[in-house]
């Protein structure tokens, strides 16, 4: 078991839907900042790049783990490619994180400008908390119905058909979530994005 420091921000922090992955690691939680440029992504969860100046909020944590093993499976779950970075979703960057206590160093999940999803808006000056607050997420606004559909669509395999009512086809193929493949119904770009948001 070693420590280290993990900066978060978005849907991995404290109360938000991908903390739980981390949350028996955590010995030590502050707020503090970094620098870099915020999106909104169509679903509704922020993504920091290293592109700007603006300050952006988050936690700074003090996470005893094996760091080799945490920080690999962090890795997987973000699209880090190590071997083929032009292809990673997001990048593991060692960044100055600004906290009461100083500056210091902490990993961070940098997304790749060039793999942020067609929709996703700027958010200016950074305030990514505000804009949820004002404007929730789209995985808050589905039914559970509609969550429970998605995520077996994410979790099949693409060979089985799953089975699915008339009248949530309809409200899916509304919401742009889901394509009619024929045979069988396949998640959108968009329902793979809230698919990775949903809780599981």
């Amino acid at each position: 078991m070693t420590e280290f420091k993990l900066f978060v921000y978005g849907s991995m922090s404290e109360g938000m839907v991908h903390y739980p992955k981390i949350a028996d690691f955590v010995q030590n939680a502050q707020e503090a900042q970094i620098r870099g440029r915020c999106y909104r992504l169509k679903v509704g969860f922020p993504v920091v790049t290293d592109e700007a100046e603006d300050l952006i909020a988050g936690q700074l944590l003090t996470v005893a783990a094996d760091s080799t093993l945490l920080l690999t499976l962090l890795d997987e779950f973000h699209g880090v490619k190590p071997q083929e970075p032009e292809k990673s979703l997001f990048f593991r960057r060692e960044v100055n994180v600004q906290s009461a206590d100083g500056i210091e160093k902490a990993w961070v999940y940098m997304a790749n400008p060039r793999k942020i999803s067609l929709g996703a808006t700027v958010i200016e000056g950074g305030l990514w908390r505000e804009k949820l607050a004002t404007e929730p997420a789209l995985t808050e606004k589905l039914t559970d119905g509609q969550k429970q559909y998605i995520q077996r669509l994410g979790a099949s395999t693409g060979r089985e058909i799953v089975p699915i009512d008339l009248a949530l086809y309809r409200e899916l193929m509304n919401l742009e979530m889901i394509v009619d493949k024929g045979r069988r119904l396949a998640l959108s770009k968009l329902g793979h994005e809230v698919y990775r948001y949903l809780g599981r």
